[in-house]
Parts: structure tokens; C-alpha cells; sequence
């Protein structure tokens, strides 16, 4: 006969929990050990959102690219190709594709200051900056992973929509912005929810199979943009917004809330429920064991903002916060700044961003195969300094061809280190913080990526140095942050500060042992 309490330790007692209570982190394991189809599915269609994320943050590539011209008057000794249009007259020159294909020649901004014109993209990450600070914390207090996944990707598809209908440059910055608060928190949920409902074995790739999704919306950015090279930059905007609102709806029917999170807020009945949707276990047995598990009480009251309290008061977790953003920066900086500046190197920007989107590929799947074998620290540092060493080899060498093979590893290797960081957050950090701790993580990268465009038009105006250069510098630079951190490989995790705080004792009295 089955054993009709397949969860529960087998005893000679006649008390089925005769065993030490274990820890949630070691009831969720064994539940998810063999992860099922309603689990994987779940976590991709998670995953999808950073699809829709990727294709938001490097839109503006195309949609706000400066169109190319060519003189209209043969001959002219005073239009060629060198000269400045803002210094010749309007019938002496000529954009080459229709003005609507992108907002500089739409919105005739095409003479405006630099602060003008780069409006937009600023405008994009200084939302996701608020937007970090303000929504991280609800994943982890009122609204929980799943509800704040959606309203982030909703706010943003729907943002993008309205972009669409743009009447000028600085209702198109706002509504820019307004993406960028929505997207804020959208990878932080999706990896966090999506690691969180599947076993350790599975976490690691899990979580790069979000990457993958990021991946695979940048990399569709350049076939759309090409099909509707001749069109309006608004097609764009349509063509990505809608079949994310369209997911928005999947989001919202059918992922289930992390069951950790829910034990951690006192809502077991709900725990047990999507514990045993996903494994396919017995609710009764599911109650039985999570009854012996003592839900470690927080020091702290909880409140909307204690998950943020929490960092920045109890010092080791400031620390490592502190230490994390500085590494983000520095990653966040090449991660996002490379894109953004290949035309500096004198490339087309379809053929070069495929490039740059197809490195990803083999990136996320070296990270895919081998964060199982990975040490953390060593591997994020080796990434980092691969990176900083070829963006700086970028100004040095003088072949074009060289320059794009090195600015291609450099990207590579910023990307595997951002990948590795993203799941060295989720170790370092227990549940009620997690979430907070990862989005605090993304602001650094965010943070890096608002200095991107400034040391990319310095580089293009002034001296190459001053973007792939300082790029390189930077990311060396912040490398150092990694000495101070444990190593997270193959650790429980943990749901508590407290319980952070205990097995952080423990693990030092057990080594000086």
C-alpha cells in the first residue's frame, strides 16, 4: 500500500512528527525535488515578463536613433556629408527615410541640446530608479511577488502604448518615464517568484532561463525595427506593447503567489494550497508537516517599509546591500552602456546590436551549465575583470574589426557576471528581503546605466577613452566589492532576518571550529 504521508520522515513512533522540525526552505525542497510540469511551466511563463522588460529598455536604440541625411543640391560646395545640418539651410539637405521614422527627425529636434535629445532614455531610467525605491519593498510586505509582477508589467506595457501617441518630445520623455517606474521591479519579481517555487537543484537555471527571456526580447528588437525600418517609430512602440498587455492577462489568471512568502506572512492555508497545486501533494499532509515547523518571528515590527529598514539597519545586511549595488554599478555600466555605444565604433547599429543580443545567448547558456559548479565570488570577479580588461583594450587597439570582437567579449562577460550576480543576490539574503534586496541590486545597475549615455556622447564628442575606457576602468574598479562576501553555493535559504542572523553564527562558530 502507498504510503499515504509520502512528505512526512518515516518513524518507528507512532508520532508521525517524532523528527526535529525542519526549516521551510527543507519542506519546499522536498515538496519541489521533483519539479513537475505545473512548476517549470509556472516559472517560465514568469520568466516571459523580462521578454517584454528587454524589448522596453533598448527600444529607444531605434526609435530614438539619429536618422541619417544627404544634400539635395548638386553641386554644392557647402553641403557634404561632413557638415553640420544645423548650419545649412533646410533646402540643402534631407533625411534619407521619411522624418517619422524616429523622434529626432519627428519631433525636429535634430538641432536641440544634448539634454533635449537625450531626454527620453534619461527620462527611462530615472523612472526605473523611483520606481526601484518605491516598489521594492511591496513584494516583500503587502503585495506579495505575483500581484506587484503584474502591476509593474501592466504599468509598463500599458505606458508604452500611450508612448505611442506622443505629441511632442516631453510628453514622450513623461510617458517614458512612466514605463521606467513600471519596469522597475519587474525582473526582481520574476526571479525571485520564479526561483522561489522550485527546488535548489532547479534555482540556478531557473533563473538564467529569465535571462534567456531578456535575451530574446532585445534580440527581437532588431528584426522589428528593420521591418518597420520605413515606418513610423509609434509601429514600434505598438508592435511591443500589445502582446505585453495581452501576457499581463496570462500573468494575472494563472501564476500562483510563492509559497514562502505566503508561509512568511501567516497565510499557511494558502501556502499549502499552491504547495500542493504545484507538487500534487496531499493538502492534509501538507498541513501536518508544516505544523511542525516554527515560523521564526522578526524581531522588528513589520511594516510597508520594513524589508528596507532591515537593510540598511541590521549592518551585515547593509553591508552586503552597499557591496552589491557597487558591483551592479559597475556591471551595469558596460552591461547597458555597450549597446547604447556601438555606433561609436563606426558600425551599423542593426548588424551590431544582433551581435551584441546573440553573445547573450552563449553567455546565459555557459551560466545555465556550469552555476551549479560555480563558486560565486570567483566567478563573478573572473567575469568583471575579463570585462574591464577588453572595454579598455576598445580605445587601444586601432583595427575596427578588433574593436568590435573585443567590445562583443566585453559584453559577454559583463553579461555572465550579471547573471551570476542576480542569483548570488538570492542566496545572500532570506525571504522577507529578498525581493527588496534584489531590487536594491537592480538599482545599482540602473544607477551605472543613467552614466552610460553621458560617457558615450563624451566619447563620441571628445575622445573614445571617456566611454569604453572609463567603462573598463569602472567595472575593474568595482570588482573589489566582491572580497568581503561569503560564498552562497549550495546554501539553504533562509526566511528570516533572525534566522539569517543564527545560521550566520552558526556557519563562523562551525569554520573557527
Amino acid at each position: 500500500m502507498a504510503d499515504p504521508t509520502p512528505l512526512l520522515p518515516h518513524s518507528t513512533s507512532s508520532d508521525p512528527i517524532s523528527t526535529p522540525p525542519i526549516s521551510l526552505d527543507s519542506v519546499i525542497e522536498r515538496v519541489t525535488t521533483n519539479s513537475s510540469w505545473p512548476q517549470l511551466l509556472q516559472a517560465i511563463l514568469v520568466s516571459l515578463s523580462w521578454f517584454f522588460d528587454g524589448q522596453q529598455t533598448f527600444i529607444t536604440v531605434y526609435t530614438d536613433a539619429e536618422p541619417t541625411w544627404h544634400c539635395t543640391e548638386y553641386p554644392n560646395t557647402t553641403c557634404r556629408s561632413t557638415s553640420n545640418i544645423c548650419d545649412l539651410s533646410a533646402s540643402a539637405w534631407a533625411w534619407d527615410r521619411p522624418s517619422s521614422t524616429t523622434i529626432i527627425s519627428d519631433f525636429n529636434i535634430q538641432c536641440a541640446s544634448s539634454l533635449i535629445s537625450g531626454l527620453p532614455a534619461s527620462a527611462f531610467f530615472f523612472g526605473c530608479l523611483l520606481g526601484g525605491f518605491i516598489l521594492a519593498t511591496l513584494a516583500d510586505s503587502s503585495l506579495g511577488r505575483r500581484n506587484l509582477l503584474f502591476l509593474s508589467c501592466f504599468t509598463m506595457c500599458v505606458a508604452s502604448l500611450i508612448t505611442a501617441f506622443s505629441t511632442n518630445v516631453f510628453v514622450y520623455a513623461g510617458l517614458r518615464f512612466i514605463s521606467g517606474f513600471g519596469r522597475a521591479s519587474i525582473g526582481a519579481c520574476a526571479l525571485v517568484l520564479s526561483t522561489e517555487i522550485v527546488s535548489r537543484k532547479w534555482r540556478g537555471r531557473i533563473g538564467i532561463a529569465g535571462f534567456f527571456c531578456f535575451t530574446f526580447g532585445f534580440l527581437s528588437l532588431p528584426g522589428i525595427a528593420y521591418v518597420n525600418r520605413y515606418s513610423s517609430w509609434r509601429t514600434l512602440y505598438m508592435w511591443t506593447s500589445v502582446p505585453g498587455i495581452l501576457y499581463c492577462v496570462l500573468v494575472f489568471l494563472f501564476v500562483s503567489e510563492s509559497p514562502k512568502w505566503l508561509f512568511t506572512r501567516g497565510r499557511k492555508d494558502e501556502a499549502v494550497a499552491t504547495l500542493g497545486r504545484l507538487g500534487h501533494w496531499n493538502h492534509s499532509s501538507l498541513n501536518l508537516y508544516l505544523s511542525s515547523i516554527p515560523l521564526l518571528e522578526e524581531s522588528a515590527e513589520v511594516d510597508l517599509f520594513s524589508s528596507l529598514k532591515n537593510l540598511f539597519e541590521k549592518k551585515w545586511a547593509f553591508r552586503r546591500t552597499l557591496a552589491l549595488m557597487s558591483v551592479g554599478f559597475g556591471v551595469g555600466m558596460v552591461y547597458y552602456g555597450m549597446p547604447l555605444g556601438v555606433g561609436n565604433l563606426g558600425f551599423n547599429i542593426y548588424p551590431s546590436l544582433t551581435l551584441n543580443a546573440m553573445s547573450e545567448i552563449p553567455s546565459f547558456a555557459l551560466t545555465l551549465f556550469f552555476i551549479g559548479k560555480w563558486n560565486r565570488k570567483s566567478s563573478l570577479l573572473t567575469f568583471m575583470m575579463i570585462s574591464g580588461v577588453c572595454s579598455i583594450m576598445c580605445v587601444v587597439v586601432s583595427s575596427k574589426w578588433m574593436q568590435i570582437g573585443l567590445e562583443i567579449v566585453s559584453f559577454f562577460s559583463a553579461n555572465t557576471a550579471f547573471s551570476i550576480l542576480m542569483i548570488y543576490t538570492l542566496e545572500l539574503f532570506p525571504t522577507c528581503v529578498r525581493n527588496s534586496a534584489t531590487s536594491m541590486v537592480r538599482q545599482g545597475l540602473v544607477i551605472g546605466a543613467i552614466f552610460s549615455p553621458v560617457l558615450i556622447s563624451a566619447g563620441r564628442n571628445y575622445n573614445e577613452f571617456f566611454s569604453y575606457g572609463v567603462f573598463g576602468v569602472v567595472i575593474i574598479c568595482c570588482g573589489v566589492f566582491v572580497f568581503p562576501l561569503p560564498e552562497t553555493k549550495g546554501v539553504a535559504l533562509c526566511d528570516t532576518m533572525d534566522e539569517q542572523e543564527r545560521k550566520e553564527v552558526t556557519d563562523q562558530i562551525n569554520t573557527s571550529i
